[in-house]
């Protein structure tokens, strides 16, 4: 009975996590899960985004020093923060060119890179002129 019951945990947290507009922080992903699984614990929590992690479902995004975790697959992407309500936002769109293999002055090689923009979300900025 404890393999089905994780597996439904996995289940539902990879949903959360496959639906999320951006990555979410270990809070958001166990408020969001307790909605299907209202006796999931932090403990499950953080043991399944490991396994996810491991297997390369998710992945771990740091912003301003905190861990977030997005589902795998998205691409090319970057994110953004809003300084009011918290939320972190996928951005699908580049602000940057900076193919990989880019020589920057100084001898530095480009092989990635990962923007994060700080501002209003749509909501907040809504909100802001309303005020």
């Amino acid at each position: 009975m404890t393999a089905t019951r994780a597996t439904r945990q996995r289940d539902v947290i990879s949903r959360v996590l496959d639906h999320a507009e951006g990555p979410l922080t270990v809070g958001d992903v166990l408020e969001q899960a307790k909605n299907d699984l209202p006796s999931l614990g932090i403990a499950t929590v953080y043991r399944t985004l490991k396994l996810l992690t491991e297997q390369g479902r998710i992945h771990p995004v740091v912003l301003d020093g905190e861990t977030l975790y997005e589902a795998s697959g998205k691409g090319h992407h970057h994110h953004f923060s809003c300084n009011r309500c918290g939320r972190v936002f996928t951005l699908h769109t580049c602000p940057v060119s900076l193919p990989k293999g880019t020589a920057l002055a100084g001898g530095f090689i480009v092989q990635s890179h990962e923007v994060t923009l700080y501002g209003l979300c749509p909501e907040c900025a809504a909100k802001n002129g309303a005020e």
